[in-house]
Order: structure tokens, then sequence, then C-alpha cells
């Protein structure tokens, strides 16, 4: 079945050519050219990923992401053009899986697509424990879902994956680009930064005192550890 990708953006061109290139990758493409519309065709279309314009007429890109990720784990791609550093980590903040600046490369973006889709594939991250329990958190990695104490956690595709790689082998020193190989992949040199950003957003979700984890630890100088 071919994965469903709903494009948001108020430039029609943009949307046009974003969805010929799309289509020739091999996917269904929606369009929307305003936030009410993307936000009727999430619930309508249920897409496989969001490819988001952060500069909407109205309501925003990042209030729309906000939104998405409120209502499930429907991966979002950012299309931004900011270039600042800071706008970039607060998309990732409000729960984007990534960014991209325009004018952008349509190639690079169905590479990135491609890479999002395949960390928020079930069973993609499974080890030879499928279940790993650590205190309070179950980690699941062939469901992709994480509890704790009972209530499950809901975290972004890329939030997962990170987790999943520190806790994959407890005790284990990743610097950020280490981190950015082994959850992101190769599109993502240059992007340090963004790891101490999903870092922080995951302490937010499974640690009880996110300015004490228990579960992901700072080893200074150097990038983090699973301390489960």
């Amino acid at each position: 079945m071919k994965k469903k990708i709903l494009v948001v953006d108020d430039e029609e061109k943009i949307r046009e050519m974003v969805k010929n290139y799309l289509e020739k990758e091999g996917f269904e493409v929606v369009q929307a050219m305003d936030s009410p519309e993307a936000l009727e065709l999430v619930h309508r279309e249920s897409p496989s990923l969001i490819v988001l314009d952060w500069m909407l007429p109205g309501l925003s890109g990042l209030e729309v992401c906000r939104r998405v990720r409120e209502k499930g784990g429907i991966p979002v791609i950012m299309l931004t053009a900011k270039s600042e550093e800071l706008d970039k980590l607060l998309g990732l903040e409000l729960g984007a899986d990534d960014y991209i600046t325009k004018p952008f490369s349509l190639r690079e973006l169905a590479v990135r697509i491609k890479v999002v889709l395949r960390r928020a594939e079930p069973g993609g991250e499974a080890k030879n424990a499928d279940i790993l329990k650590a205190g309070n958190l179950e980690i699941d990695f062939n469901k992709h879902e994480v509890w704790s104490e009972g209530k499950n956690i809901s975290l972004t595709p890329t939030e997962f994956k990170i987790l999943s790689v520190l806790a994959g082998t407890p005790g284990r020193v990743y610097s950020r680009l280490q981190l950015l190989d082994a959850a992101l992949g190769f599109a993502y040199e240059g992007y340090e930064r963004s790891i101490d950003t999903h870092i922080s957003n995951l302490r937010k979700k499974i640690e009880q005192d996110p300015a004490n984890p228990r579960y992901i630890l700072t080893v200074y100088g150097t990038g983090y550890r699973f301390g489960g």
C-alpha cells in the first residue's frame, strides 16, 4: 500500500512541484492550502506523514504541528524559510520530526520523508529483547510503544528512535554526532543541536523529574547514555 503524504503550503506552485515529485517516488499525495483544510485532511485522510509549511496564513504551521501532535504520532516535516537555529529548534520542541529550509532539493525532501517513515515503521527497531523494562519504564521495540507506571507515553518517531538507540545499549555513551548517525541518518549531519532538543522533549515525557533524570543521563563534554 502506498504511503499517503499530506503537503500543506499556501503556494500552489510549491504544492504541485512536491506532489509531482513524490508521486514519481511512489507516494500518494493529498494537498492543503491552509491550516483549516490541513486539519480537516488529517482527520479525514489519516496521512502517513505531513510536509508542513511554517508560514501559513492565519493559524501558523507551528500551531498546526502542535495540534497534530496532541492527537497522535503522525510524523511532521516542517518547510521553513527561516534559517535561524532557534527557530528550527522551536519547531522540534513543538513536535516536528524534521525540518528543511526553502529553497530545498526535492530529492533531499524525498530522502528525509523516507528516513522519517522508516523510523515510524512498527517493528523497525526490534532488538534481541523486544521489550525492555527499566524502573517504571517499559519499551516495546516491536510495537513502538513506551509505558510508564502503566500509562502509555506518546513519542514522536524521532524521539522513539533516539530512546531505542540509547536504551538498546544501556550505559554506552553516545556523542551527539553518533546519535545523529544512529538515530537520524546521514542526511542530518550538521544538526547536532537538534539532538539536545529531542532529548529535552524525551525527558519531559518519560522522567518523573526532568531536571534530575533517571533514564537519559548527560555525560558532560561527550553526550548521553541510558541509565535505567
